[in-house]
């Protein structure tokens, strides 16, 4: 289902009934819905037969398209042969597998996967995985991590006290763990100062997580969380070049871990297959979600390096944690197809060059608009950031909702096209992006039209916007 609110421009064929009516209890209760009853290649299709672009797989989820017939049958088989798995007791082909396959596509990097069905989840496992490492290297002291302003880790209580996304973390501030600090984001169009140097940028950046260390006490940190590439809360912003690798040092220093979340920008989406590879590190523990399943099932995970796995061998060799559902046999079937077509059909090459042509295109069309600030991204991650004021930068009022009003502008018949809303950009909660992720396998012929329509849809809300 796809929100939308009740707008005379949709066709009331289009929509469920309000939701007021509902026995779900949906993300807003206020609103309506889309109700989509099948997708095929790069369209939802709605209950009247209309279709509307995917052009960014949900929440940067979807990276073979629609109805894939193969990761579809691996999963109806592994339903029949074994559909749960009491991870106690015993263990499946597919997860081994799986688990084999991540492992290795890392080069011998990593040393050990652990799955699960989300994001969130994915991120209170590498939360618990690094004090249960110092734990087991007898540092027991060390219970602060250090996160960055203005990013987003999950949604659940510790997912969400590791992240920076103010408008989240506003109505469960006091049950919020108060062991996390957060520095300054890597962002350079709204971080750098005039004139500053990429270079120079990422060392004053360095500093400022030095000097955060030193100041909580660089012996009482377990680690330090950020994205490679900020996905949610700020729009596709990749690092500047050398960033990752000053932090690293930093962490290095003082012996703390560096976990790296790629739920959002990992596994194919920046053009490698883990972003991390483009920063010229490794990180101690990486999540990863979205395109590892590519949708078909709800499938997260962990990757957890030699230094931790290591530790944990040598100590207890019990990661005490777990789930009902981890390793989920259909999951895990339905990742291992995804991740063998990726492989197969060379798809990241196709993320690679359909990335470059995605952002020149972008680029042509919007640079110059008025309130289009900035587009970044990598791979086939692009986000737009609007502004009020191309000169000074300033955000639009967040009651505006502008994020959202693109989009939802986006699904009418008129342009038929899916991007997915951010705001939060500036502070936590002024600024506005969207953000376009296709699917991995997106054409040529595709691109240009995402491309178009994104223009066509950029101009004419801010067109109408500026005649209200």
């Amino acid at each position: 289902m796809v929100l939308i609110k009740l707008d005379s421009t949709v066709g009331a064929m289009d929509a469920t009934a309000s939701s007021k009516d509902s026995a779900v209890l949906h993300r807003h209760l206020d609103s309506t819905f889309l109700n989509m009853v099948r997708s095929e290649g790069n369209f939802l299709i709605l209950e009247n037969g209309r279709k509307i672009f995917d052009a960014s797989g949900g929440a940067a989820v979807g990276c073979l398209g629609w109805g894939n017939q193969r990761v579809a049958q691996a999963v109806t088989n592994q339903v029949l042969a074994a559909p749960y798995c009491a991870t106690i007791f015993y263990t499946t082909r597919v997860q081994e597998e799986l688990c084999r396959d991540l492992v290795q596509s890392t080069n011998g990097a990593m040393a050990r996967a652990y799955i699960v069905n989300s994001g969130s989840e994915a991120m209170e496992a590498a939360v618990k995985l690094a004090r249960q490492y110092f734990l087991e290297i007898n540092q027991p002291q060390r219970t602060l991590f250090i996160s960055r302003k203005q990013s987003y880790h999950g949604i659940t209580l510790g997912a969400l006290a590791i992240g920076g996304h103010e408008v989240r973390r506003a109505k469960f501030e006091p049950l919020l763990t108060k062991n996390v600090s957060r520095v300054s984001p890597c962002n350079a169009f709204r971080g750098k100062t005039p004139g500053e140097s990429d270079e120079n940028y990422a060392k004053r950046l360095a500093k400022e997580l030095d000097e955060e260390f030193q100041r909580v006490g660089p012996d009482n940190v377990c680690a330090f969380v950020a994205e490679p590439i900020v996905g949610a809360a700020l729009g596709c912003v990749p690092a500047v070049k050398g960033y990752f690798k000053a932090v690293r040092e930093v962490c290095d220093k003082y012996g703390a871990l560096l976990i790296l979340d790629e739920v959002m920008c990992g596994m194919g989406r920046s053009g490698t297959l883990h972003a991390w590879e483009q920063e010229g590190i490794v990180p101690d523990i990486q999540t990863i979600g979205k395109t590892l399943g590519g949708g078909y099932q709800p499938v997260a995970g962990l990757l957890a390096g030699h230094r931790v796995v290591n530790a944990l061998e040598k100590g207890t060799s019990v990661f005490v944690h777990g789930h009902t559902y981890q390793g989920h046999p259909a999951g895990c079937a339905a990742a291992l197809e995804v991740q063998r077509i990726v492989r197969e059909e060379d798809l990241l090459s196709n993320v690679r060059a359909m990335g470059d042509l995605l952002s020149t295109r972008l680029r042509e069309i919007l640079a110059s608009h008025p309130n289009v600030g900035d587009i970044r991204g990598r791979g086939l991650f692009w986000g737009i950031e609007f502004v009020a004021d191309k000169e000074t930068m300033a955000p639009f009022p967040s009651e505006d909702h502008v994020c959202m009003e693109v989009c939802e502008l986006g699904l009418t018949d008129k342009y038929g096209i899916s991007v997915y809303p951010g705001g939060g950009s500036v502070d936590g909660y002024t600024g506005d992006h969207i953000i376009i992720s296709p699917a991995f396998n997106v054409s040529r012929e595709d691109v240009e039209w995402i491309a178009a329509s994104v223009g066509r849809l950029v101009s004419d809300y801010f067109a109408a916007k500026a005649k209200a």
